[in-house]
């Protein structure tokens, strides 16, 4: 899979790449570090993602502002993009899941339980019959 991690925290960067070796997984992750570095790489005519995963709290643009936008592209809006946060903030999950994600994954404090989440939501996209735009 084609993965594009919108994450602004390089050590959350860094536990997710280590994850994915630890793993063995053989996505492909490309990363930006907000909404705008995001949007930017969707529309560069690079191949598109899979999936998104998508952190909230971040400068510039943060996760709700670039879903609204992804969700109003009649390409992007197919995206299946999942939410990778440590706001448990019960709004930000309604507001979330109106506007569209296909997933609202909290991050756990150990690493292990980390793992345990990321590799459960990686098998699940990897089996889904993804909408290809």
């Amino acid at each position: 899979m084609n993965i594009l991690f919108i994450e602004d925290d390089l050590i959350e960067t860094m536990k997710l790449q280590r994850t994915i070796a630890k793993l063995q997984l053989k996505h492909k992750i490309r990363e930006a570090k907000n909404g705008e570095e995001a949007l930017a790489v969707l529309k560069d005519g690079s191949t598109l993602p899979d999936i998104i995963l998508l952190d909230l709290n971040m400068p510039r643009m943060n996760g709700l502002e670039f879903l609204k936008i992804l969700k109003e592209d009649e390409v992007l809006k197919y995206l299946p993009t999942i939410i990778l946060t440590t706001s448990e903030n019960q709004a930000d999950l309604l507001e979330a899941y109106r506007i569209g994600i296909a997933g609202y994954v909290i991050k756990p404090l150990k690493h292990e339980d980390y793992e345990a989440k990321l590799k459960r939501v990686m098998d699940y996209w990897d089996i889904n019959e993804l909408v290809k735009p």
